[in-house]
């Protein structure tokens, strides 16, 4: 699980580190929960969870 694990990085960067879990979920055969407000980022997943306040909103 991580939590804005792009937050500091520039884009080239944060695009390489996106392309890496994307590679290890898919050759792990594994779920990744990632926590983050770059919507940019959330739109490139399988699957977008929105949260308010602790309650789903979205999924």
């Amino acid at each position: 699980m991580g939590d804005e694990p792009t937050g500091n990085l520039d884009l080239k960067n944060s695009q390489i580190v996106f392309d890496i879990f994307k590679q290890l979920t898919e050759e792990l055969n594994q779920t990744l929960l990632i926590v983050t407000h770059d919507m940019s980022f959330a739109e490139r997943t399988h699957r977008i969870i929105e949260m308010e306040d602790g309650r789903i909103i979205r999924s």
